[in-house]
């Protein structure tokens, strides 16, 4: 099967109005070579309806899913994986689309969310490292005091902090995030 009919199979499977991501991945072939292993959209992706839709690209250290691929379709993931990376894609549809008790289970299943008086239903701290990229649309990053709009290229360097997501813009924002676990106390 050639590599636009791969794709074209995969996007069926994707949730209706999102956009695939396409995972282009690279390797070695018995010479030694380096080589394509793959190109199509990333299997692996969440459909919970009221909560963003967020696809696991690739793992590395405990997360990782052993074999070939280690972000299968199907798998669930946390925040981070410990002793390693995540790259996750997420669409942030608008703020007023979430079923908030949902997203607040979501975050306490993870032992992530702000139980305090959060301003915000999103807050959450992990303990990673995360370059959280907007690749389209807009989104506002709040910390516990302060808030910034980030709009397509901007990046936001998140050091174990505090934080939410706030898409007041009525349309969904795109977001690549690196998340490198941390040991607690590490400098970053």
């Amino acid at each position: 099967m050639n590599i636009e009919a791969t794709i074209e199979k995969q996007h069926a499977k994707t949730p209706a109005n999102a956009r695939p991501v396409r995972r282009i991945v690279t390797g070695e072939n018995a010479q030694g070579k380096s080589v394509f292993v793959s190109d199509g959209p990333t299997p692996n992706h969440t459909t919970d309806p009221g909560t963003p839709l967020a696809r696991v690209v690739w793992a590395t250290g405990e997360a990782a899913v052993p074999g070939a691929d280690p972000a299968p379709a199907g798998q669930a993931f946390g925040f981070h994986s410990k002793g390693g990376s995540l790259l996750r894609v997420v669409d942030f549809p608008p703020d007023e689309t979430y079923e908030t008790a949902k997203l607040a289970r979501f975050l306490d299943e993870h032992g992530v969310r702000d139980t305090g008086d959060a301003r915000h239903f999103w807050f959450h701290k992990t303990q990673s490292l995360d370059y959280a990229i907007v690749l389209d649309g807009e989104i506002h990053a709040l910390m516990d005091e302060g808030e910034t709009l980030m709009r397509a290229g901007d990046i936001l360097i998140q050091r174990a902090t505090n934080h939410s997501w706030a898409n007041r813009s009525g349309k969904t924002c795109r977001m690549a995030f690196v998340l490198l676990d941390l040991e607690p106390g590490a400098k970053v």
